[in-house]
C-alpha cells in the first residue's frame, strides 16, 4: 500500500513539474501547433488578430480550412504582401500544409484575423481558438494574449 502511495505521489510530482506543453495538439495529430499567441487590442477595436506556428508531421498534406473562437464573430486568415511599397492584406479560403513542412503566421505575413471582436483582448488573459483541418480534424487551443504591439510570443506565456 505504501509502494503504490508512494507512485502515486511521484507521478503527481512529475505532471506538476511538467508543467503545459509549448504544443496544444491531440497525441494522434500528425498537425502541431507551436507558440500560439495574439496581441492586446485597445478597447473598442472589432478586429484582432492571433498568430502561431503549424508543423506537418505526417507523410500527406493536409488543409486549415476554418477557426473560430467565441471572442469574435468571425475568424479568417489573411496573408500581407507588400506591393511595389504599398502594403496590401488578402483573405485566404485555407492554407495549405505540406507534410514535412512549417508554416509560420505571425506579424507583417500570414495572420488569423479575429473579425467582429466581442470584448478586448487584454494582456495576460487566454481565449479559445478552434482550427479545423481537412484530414487532422479540430484542434483546441488556448491563445495568450501578449501586449499590444507585440511581435512574438513572450517566454514563460
Amino acid at each position: 500500500m505504501t509502494y503504490r502511495l508512494l507512485l502515486v505521489l511521484a507521478l503527481s510530482m512529475c505532471v506538476g513539474i511538467a508543467g503545459q506543453a509549448p504544443a496544444q495538439t491531440p497525441a494522434a495529430s500528425t498537425i502541431a501547433i507551436e507558440q500560439p499567441w495574439a496581441r492586446a487590442t485597445p478597447a473598442g477595436a472589432k478586429t484582432g488578430a492571433a498568430y502561431l506556428t503549424i508543423i506537418n508531421r505526417g507523410s500527406a498534406a493536409d488543409r486549415l480550412v476554418s477557426a473560430s473562437t467565441p471572442m469574435a464573430s468571425k475568424v479568417q486568415f489573411h496573408v500581407e504582401t507588400n506591393d511595389n511599397g504599398i502594403m496590401r492584406m488578402r483573405a485566404l479560403p485555407s492554407v495549405e500544409i505540406h507534410p514535412g513542412v512549417t508554416v509560420t503566421f505571425k506579424p507583417g505575413g500570414m495572420h488569423i484575423m479575429l473579425v467582429g471582436v466581442k470584448q478586448q483582448l487584454k494582456e495576460g488573459q487566454t481565449f479559445p481558438l478552434v482550427l479545423e483541418f481537412e484530414k487532422a480534424g479540430e484542434i483546441d487551443l488556448q491563445i495568450p494574449v501578449a501586449k499590444a504591439g507585440a511581435m512574438g510570443v513572450m517566454k514563460g506565456m
